[in-house]
């Protein structure tokens, strides 16, 4: 909307089924957001308008929360979600803190998505080939589009933490500063928006799929958890003796306890589970470890106020706010419901039948649906309308051949 309109007050209105939009573009059934498909009110948060740095017209950008005319928050709101969530804990003398590390890729642009994604061309005439995890060279000429990324961070406000070379070919990791969860899940979003917009300017692309290249690790967005006592700040998981405490515990036990059926949360596309089940550190289980990155949930060697669960399962494609809401409820359910995890584990290890996540979207679609926990923490109506559109996504991806079918199968007797 214009500037003027903007500042006067205006009410920006959007039909409800917009929320439940596949990502081709098309709706599921009306049911699932009511047959009116009546507006919903976009409100912005007065903490989240930017003016956009990169851009050379003057614009700004407002994240909005999604309510019913009515007033109260959306069901099909995943920014309401999040908040509903961190209400919760509230309610019980508790404020969650996380951190997230969004990894991603930027790569030449690809006109022909029937052909793999390149890195771009380097200083030296050439393309990266995987050599350069954690490296500080900067031969691959990205220290321009770096250095406006870092200044469109200071611009909006987005404190960063640690910024590296990832083990994948062009794959870059992002340390965003713990702090509280809505805070964070809105820094998420910002950020990838700007990587996308800033790598347009200098003629390349961020791609932030799960798994954009084959025999390579894929990107992921882990989530650092921990709690801490409104009025103390004191950190939950750790008792006086700095040892973990009964809440930390089950916490974890919640984690365990919801993650399979939250996988699709975490998960949310096709593409989600070539991450997933060609692991390169990308766990797919709901174990638990001591400093292990072979497990789901990883407790980073840390002193004990900075005590945490990380959560390794989302990938770089998950939806800041969802994947953050989901795994709080989990921990939140574990606490109230005083559940206890499974043993640690270390080393390599077997994965328990209990503790395997499914590994298809279809199949964590199946699972989602059947989820009476899904249906507790999240609304009948959200669940419902998500697996909805998500079922869209799965048909229209199964509608196509691909390239190793035509290959592979077409020869066969």
């Amino acid at each position: 909307m214009t500037a003027e309109g903007f500042l006067e007050g205006r009410r920006l209105q959007m039909a409800r089924g917009v929320m439940l939009q596949c990502i081709m573009g098309g709706y599921p059934p009306a049911r699932f957001y009511g047959c009116d498909d009546g507006d919903l009110a976009l409100v912005p948060d007065p903490a989240q308008i930017h003016r956009l740095p990169w851009s050379q017209q003057p614009r700004a950008l407002a994240i909005c929360d999604a309510d019913e005319l009515t007033g109260e928050s959306s069901s099909l709101s995943t920014r309401g979600h999040l908040k509903a969530v961190i209400a919760r804990y509230a309610a019980v003398g508790l404020a969650p803190v996380v951190a997230t590390e969004l990894e991603f890729f930027v790569f030449a642009p690809n006109t022909d998505s029937t052909q793999p994604f390149l890195p771009p061309t380097g200083l030296d005439g050439r393309r990266e080939e995987g050599h350069s995890a954690f490296s500080v060279s900067s031969n691959n000429g990205l220290r321009p589009f770096f250095r406006e990324v870092y200044e469109c961070m200071a611009a909006l406000g987005l404190p960063r933490d640690t910024f590296m070379h990832e083990m994948g070919i062009s794959q870059f990791e992002i340390n965003l500063l713990h702090g509280d969860p809505l805070l964070l899940a809105d820094q998420t979003f910002l950020f990838k928006h700007l990587l996308k917009e800033v790598a347009l300017k200098h003629g390349l692309i961020v791609v932030c799929m799960a798994k954009p290249l084959a025999h390579t690790p894929g990107s992921s967005m882990h989530i650092h958890q921990s709690i801490i006592e409104i009025g103390t700040g004191r950190n939950v998981f750790s008792d006086e003796t700095g040892q973990p405490t009964a809440a930390f515990r089950h916490f974890i036990g919640g984690q365990q306890a919801g993650m399979a059926d939250f996988t699709a949360l975490f998960a949310p596309n096709v593409n989600s589970y070539q991450r997933l089940c060609h692991p390169f550190a990308s766990p797919n289980n709901a174990c638990w470890s001591h400093d292990n990155r072979s497990a789901g949930l990883r407790i980073p060697a840390s002193s004990p106020v900075a005590r945490r669960v990380e959560n390794r399962l989302p990938g770089a494609d998950a939806n800041p706010y969802l994947a953050i809401a989901a795994s709080l409820a989990c921990g939140l359910y574990g606490i109230e419901h005083r559940l206890e995890p499974d043993e640690p584990v270390q080393g390599e290890f077997q994965v328990p039948d209990k503790l395997s996540l499914p590994c298809t979207l279809h199949a964590a679609l199946e699972r989602l649906k059947r989820s009476h926990l899904a249906i507790e923490l999240f609304g009948k109506e959200f669940i419902e309308g998500y697996v909805a559109s998500k079922t869209m996504e799965l048909t229209s991806f199964l509608d196509e051949i691909t390239p190793w079918e035509r290959r592979v199968l077409a020869a066969q007797a």
